[in-house]
C-alpha cells in the first residue's frame, strides 16, 4: 500500500515538472508545412541501430549529424529516442534541436500522453504515432492529447484498415511504412497501393526502403509529399552528400 502511494507520488511529480517544461518550450516549429515544397521533402533521421539491419553507426553525435543532414537539404529531422532497439534517447533530441532550425520529429513506441508530455517537454515538433500500436480507442485519446500539448502527429500506417483510422482521427501527416514490423520485410507495393489513397490535402510520407535517389523518385510518381530515411544516411561518410543525393525530386503530387 505504503509502496503504491509512493509510485503514485513520484509519477505525479514527474508529470508535474514536464508540464512545467512544456510551459517554457521554446517556439514551434511547422512539421506539415516544411514537407510542402516543390521537391519532394526528406525527413532525415538519426539511427544507431534497428531490429532490422543491427548496428548502423552508433557513434555518431546527433547534432552533428542533424546539422550535416540539414546542410545537405533536410526538410526535417527525426530522432529516435527508443534505448533498448535503436539507441537513442531524449538527450539526442534536445542536442539536435539545438543544433538545427527544422522541425524535430520524436520518433519512439509512443502509447501513453504522459509520453507526448515528454515529447513537448524536449522540444519536439512532432510525435510518431503508430495505428497497430494503439487500439481503436488509444488512437483517438493519443491524438487529442497531442492536439492540445500543440504537437504535429506523423500517423503511420501499413494497410488500407489503419490508413481508415488515420484518417478518421483527421491526420494531417500519414506515413505508410513498407516495412512489416512482424516480419520486418519491406515491400514496395505498400507504399505504391496506399499512397495514391491519401487525400490531397494530406501530407503523404514514405518510410522505409528508401536508398538513393531512384527509390524517392518511384515513391514521388506515386504521390508522396515526403520520405523517411534513416539507414541509408546514417550508414553514410558523408550524410551531407547523401542527403542531398536524395532531396531534389520533384513532387507530382495527388489528385485527390
Amino acid at each position: 500500500m505504503h509502496e503504491a502511494i509512493g509510485r503514485a507520488t513520484q509519477l505525479a511529480s514527474a508529470e508535474s515538472r514536464l508540464r512545467e517544461a512544456v510551459r517554457r518550450a521554446r517556439d514551434h516549429r511547422d512539421f506539415a508545412g516544411a514537407l510542402r515544397g516543390p521537391s519532394v521533402g526528406v525527413i532525415a533521421e538519426v539511427k544507431r541501430r534497428s531490429p532490422s539491419k543491427g548496428t548502423i553507426n552508433p557513434a555518431l553525435s546527433a547534432g552533428a549529424q542533424a546539422a550535416a543532414y540539414v546542410s545537405g537539404g533536410a526538410a526535417a529531422i527525426s530522432i529516435l529516442t527508443e534505448p533498448v532497439h535503436f539507441g537513442g534517447s531524449g538527450a539526442d533530441l534536445e542536442e539536435a534541436r539545438a543544433r538545427v532550425p527544422v522541425p524535430i520529429l520524436k520518433k519512439d513506441f509512443h502509447v501513453e500522453p504522459v509520453q507526448l508530455l515528454e515529447a513537448r517537454a524536449l522540444g519536439a515538433s512532432a510525435v510518431l504515432l503508430i495505428v497497430r500500436a494503439l487500439s481503436p480507442r488509444q488512437l483517438p485519446v493519443m491524438a487529442s492529447a497531442a492536439r492540445d500539448l500543440g504537437l504535429e502527429m506523423l500517423v503511420e500506417v501499413h494497410s488500407e484498415a489503419e490508413l481508415e483510422r488515420a484518417l478518421a482521427i483527421d491526420a494531417a501527416v500519414i506515413g505508410v511504412n513498407s516495412r512489416d514490423l512482424e516480419s520486418l520485410d519491406v515491400s514496395p507495393s505498400t507504399s505504391a497501393r496506399l499512397i495514391p489513397m491519401i487525400p490531397a490535402g494530406v501530407v503523404a510520407v514514405a518510410e522505409s526502403g528508401m536508398r538513393e535517389a531512384a527509390d524517392v523518385a518511384a515513391v514521388a510518381a506515386a504521390g508522396a509529399d515526403a520520405v523517411l530515411v534513416g539507414s541509408a544516411i546514417s550508414a553514410s561518410p558523408d550524410p551531407e552528400a547523401a542527403v542531398r543525393a536524395l532531396s531534389s525530386i520533384p513532387r507530382c503530387g495527388r489528385e485527390r
